[in-house]
């Protein structure tokens, strides 16, 4: 026996002992390099015909949109780039057997088990909220007798508009909002339903006497959304007068159902050296600020002080055997804005970490923060977390397991102004013009989203992944939407190979073949793919429970039962994924 196999045992013999012992105040880490995705070592090639080819890599890793000022991201897609500690792949969970431990689990013991309330107890209190407020030495980081972050203060009790609302009756703030989930790993059927809420400052709340008002608040909500999707938004029909903003841009005020965007840049006066003439305004008590140049305002760019709540969950089925959100939380996500960075601050601060690549590859990344604050993005956000302890108690997520969350949040060409969801919020024909919670309406009957060339998003997952996750998993979706037929495969790959011999040059990606009916079907309702059968829901509930169980989140937290094989152990140095880059536009 090898000595990397002593070493793999070990490993897993750590696993299971010390289960009950995370260290939540430790900065040491096991794996250098978490903020590199497990999907991130996914095989690009096909094992049984290395003529066809999977690319989930551009759902991610795409060409920026400015203010986002990663450089070459969609490059990624062509070669595993990684630090030279990151050519071992240390997310060894993946490559578990996990289908004994699974046996064992009752599916009625699985449902009780999601069906529990880990947020809330009896008495409808945050469970968090009290033992954040009376604070353990395990989860004072710097023993000061005090927690110096993020203490959950959302109540999921939500009004028609998806406000959410406190015991008292009183607003928190917080506004749930449905969208699209982001492709693959974070479709239901992949192994957790999801939601997000936004909560902007109390300036974008008020009027400008300084009193919260909830249709200042809608407005305000709505030109942020504008400003971060850059495009025009719909809104319920509204006074001009009430807020003294031209919001429709059409040179006067009037009655306007409709957010335009139309920015220019503002002036610059040399005198007062403030910015002034602003083509798009906040209203109420953030319009005076923006004025003062107190609060800022630019395209895909937040205003400090948003923050977003992430809850991620199990998969709950109802009496009629329809997927739902569960009760128990498996994390809960929080990001704040608490910085402003200027257009040429991002472009710098880009530039330098393109230079910082080529000069030192092998360098890791390093995020300041502790579990407590959170850790910062180095682009004004900072991200914490809390997770499932062994008996189903959220608790603080530690250094590293915060450190799982940054990759994604920091450098990669998919997100604006450091965040995933807020831009593909529904619009105009869904309900409450898609301000409303997934408790309120679910997933189904919705369409998919349409793309410049006609395609829709998820189909066009599909078609470029041939599969339905990064791992090529997820069975379900493959019996569904690829045609098995080996000889109807067969003959279309003859024909690629015999127009590669009449010209060499070029470049044949197949793809395996689709019974177009049933992408027909998702680009009427996307929860025909992306929601899980009942008996798939149970699978990877109970997958995710023994990963609870063993708290070996930083081993991975991808639930599945079998070991997944299509993902590298090993990255040679230099190796190219053999894909031809897909360019977003």
């Amino acid at each position: 026996m090898k000595n990397t196999d002593y070493k793999q045992i070990l490993l897993i013999l750590l696993l299971t002992t010390s289960a009950c012992s995370i260290d939540l105040k430790t900065k040491k880490l096991y794996n250098k390099t978490a903020y590199i995705s497990s999907q991130c070592y996914t095989k690009t090639e096909n094992e049984l015909n290395k003529n066809i080819l999977h690319n989930p890599c551009y759902s991610c890793h795409t060409k920026n949109k400015i203010p986002n000022f990663t450089m070459q991201d969609e490059d990624l897609q062509e070669a595993y780039d990684f630090p030279e500690i990151a050519l071992k792949n240390p997310w060894i969970n993946l490559f578990k057997d996990r289908t004994k431990e699974v046996s064992k689990i009752d599916d009625i013991a699985i449902l009780n088990y999601i069906r529990e309330n880990n947020y809330k107890d009896s008495n409808n209190k945050i469970i968090l909220e009290s033992k954040l407020k009376n604070l353990s030495k395990e989860w004072d980081f710097n023993n000061n007798g005090k927690w110096d972050g993020y203490i959950p203060d959302v109540h999921f009790n939500f009004d028609e508009e998806g406000f959410d609302k406190n015991s008292k009756g009183e607003y928190t703030g917080w506004r749930a909002f449905a969208y699209y989930p982001f492709l693959g790993t974070f479709w239901p059927t992949n192994g957790s339903t999801d939601d997000v809420l936004i909560r902007l400052s109390k300036v974008y709340q008020n009027n400008e006497k300084g009193e919260f008002d909830k249709e200042i608040y809608k407005i305000n909500l709505s030109i942020i959304e504008s400003l971060i999707k850059q495009k025009d938004i719909n809104i319920e029909k509204v006074n001009e007068k009430d807020f003294g903003v031209d919001l429709n841009q059409n040179g006067k005020i009037d009655i306007s159902s409709k957010i335009v965007f139309n920015w220019k840049k503002p002036t610059l006066d040399m005198k007062t050296m403030k910015q002034k003439n602003f083509s798009m305004s906040y209203v109420g008590e953030a319009k005076k600020l923006q004025i003062d140049n107190i609060e800022k305002i630019a395209p895909g760019l937040y205003p400090v002080g948003t923050e977003f709540i992430h809850s991620v969950r199990y998969i709950d089925i109802d009496e009629n055997k329809n997927i739902k959100m569960s009760s128990r939380m498996k994390e809960l996500r929080y990001g704040k804005k608490t910085n402003w960075n200027t257009y040429s601050q991002l472009s710098n601060l880009g530039f330098a970490e393109l230079k910082e690549k080529r000069d030192f590859p092998d360098r890791t990344d390093i995020y300041v923060g502790n579990m407590e604050t959170g850790l910062s993005n180095k682009r004004g956000w900072y991200y914490q977390g809390f997770i499932e302890d062994i008996n189903g108690n959220l608790r603080p997520q530690n250094y590293e397991e915060t450190v799982f969350c940054m990759g994604c949040h920091s450098n990669i060409g998919a997100i604006t102004d450091s965040t995933f969801v807020f831009k593909r919020k529904f619009e105009k024909n869904n309900l409450a013009y898609g301000w409303y919670h997934w408790t309120q309406k679910g997933i189904r009957n919705i369409a998919d989203k349409k793309l410049l060339n006609d395609e829709t998003e998820y189909v066009k997952y599909l078609k470029e992944n041939s599969a339905g996750d990064e791992f090529r998993m997820n069975k379900e979706i493959v019996d569904k939407f690829f045609i098995k037929n080996w000889e109807t495969n067969k003959k279309n790959i003859e024909k690629d190979l015999i127009s590669k011999l009449e010209n060499p040059n070029k470049i044949i990606e197949q793809k395996w073949k689709f019974k177009e009916k049933e992408l027909d079907k998702i680009r009427k309702d996307i929860s025909y793919l992306i929601l899980p059968t009942s008996k798939r829901a149970l699978e990877l509930n109970k997958a995710y429970k023994i990963i609870v169980e063993e708290q070996s989140f930083i081993y991975g937290r991808d639930p599945h039962i079998k070991p997944t094989n299509n993902v590298h152990k090993i990255i040679k140095p230099g190796q190219m994924t053999h894909l031809q880059k897909i360019v977003e536009k």
